[in-house]
């Protein structure tokens, strides 16, 4: 049974830059402008067709069920799924699919909430590593990010299996489009970045998985310049023991479309190499903001040099540890006389363990805050 669509909020819905672009897709071409406000597309063996430039005409509703019905015919699709497509048209869809072992497109729904906050995890990690790839990143750590999620939607869901679909927010394409598909600029909407961001992590993901079943034990190093972080594997990986199987796949925006597409499939057996992933980055990633307390051991300082090197002798985890640190002149003068005076400094800075057993810790971005003189336990703050 073929259905027709009539509502008129929902014939609004759709935008002339999406009627446009579906009907290039269908091979129709832009042949010539009607009055001021639309313009005539034709096709070999297709009748010619008006669309709009805009949707503030008082017969635009009309004139896109007109097109629905035309589009609907030359597909031998019904109205709803053209519809569907023409709503979609302007915008990215990430589609996420898993198998539904009762047949019937639904889930238990803790694997349901599961499955749409994983993916809005997964989003916000690779949105996050376009300005600043890492190892891991903290909650709402990127403001670009948080800006990209609040214009991304949650689409209707699809028949077969149970599938969710992600709509990226609006893409508009180019003022001057080179010749053939896109492919990438970088001066594409962030929206755009995000979803290419997407499928170039979730390929080097897959790829490092692979690679680690075939005995490769360093897969997983130097991924973080592809977008792959520890926040995406864990993502991943909390679906993947739920889940048997996932299916990830990108569908480009007619409004700017690309040569390539992508698909990435993970399942069970990929979850116990993806928790060792998130172990892997987590044991590499500096602990941001630390604040320790110690002594200093040794003192290193190169004549005319701008800094100086220290090692602190300090309490993590409630053992004894040595940790390098790099000073500007300045505090390294500091630390000349704390060490002179066997006073206890205080230092801020983000601990970095480098991941490898016996590997010497460092303090990156370093900072004296203060220094305690133990003859008078007095704190001398900066």
């Amino acid at each position: 049974m073929k259905v027709s669509i009539h509502d008129r909020e929902a014939l609004l819905a759709v935008s002339p830059a999406a009627l446009s672009a579906y009907a290039r897709s269908e091979g129709w071409i832009q042949m010539e402008t009607y009055r001021s406000h639309s313009d005539v597309y034709v096709c070999e063996n297709r009748p010619e067709i008006i669309i709009p430039r805009n949707e503030h005409l008082g017969d635009y509703a009309s004139m896109v069920w007109n097109l629905i019905d035309i589009f609907a015919e030359i597909t031998n699709e019904d109205q709803e799924a053209v519809y569907r497509n023409l709503i979609t048209a302007d915008r990215d869809i990430i589609r996420i699919q898993t198998v539904d072992h009762d047949h019937n497109g639904s889930l238990p729904v803790d694997d349901g909430a599961k499955l749409v906050c994983c993916a809005r995890d997964m989003l916000t990690a690779v949105a996050c590593s376009l300005d600043d790839p890492r190892s891991v990143y903290r909650p709402s750590a990127n403001q670009k990010a948080k800006n990209y999620l609040q214009d991304f939607r949650l689409g209707q869901t699809d028949q077969g299996s149970f599938v969710i679909n992600l709509l990226s927010s609006v893409v508009i394409p180019p003022m001057q489009m080179s010749l053939g598909l896109h492919e990438h600029a970088q001066d594409d909407p962030i929206s755009r970045q995000v979803t290419i961001r997407l499928a170039e992590a979730l390929a080097t993901l897959r790829k490092a998985t692979d690679d680690t079943n075939s005995g490769n034990q360093s897969a997983f190093r130097g991924t973080e310049s592809k977008g792959v972080s520890e926040n995406l594997c864990e993502a991943l990986a909390t679906l993947t023991e739920s889940l048997s199987q996932l299916t990830i796949s990108l569908t480009w925006a007619r409004t700017y479309p690309r040569k390539q597409r992508h698909v990435s499939r993970f399942a069970t057996n990929d979850a116990a190499i993806l928790r060792q992933a998130v172990k892997m980055f987590r044991s590499s990633e500096p602990q941001h903001d630390m604040t320790l307390a110690g002594f200093i051991q040794r003192l290193t300082r190169e004549q005319a040099a701008v800094e100086g090197t220290v090692r602190l002798r300090t309490l993590i985890d409630g053992k004894n540890r040595s940790i390098d640190v790099v000073l500007s002149n300045k505090d390294y003068d500091r630390a000349i006389r704390a060490h002179a005076t066997k006073a206890t400094v205080i230092m801020k800075g983000d601990l970095e363990t480098g991941g490898e057993k016996g590997q010497r810790l460092r303090l990156l971005e370093p900072s004296i805050t203060g220094i305690i003189e133990n003859d008078d336990a007095q704190m001398k703050n900066t």
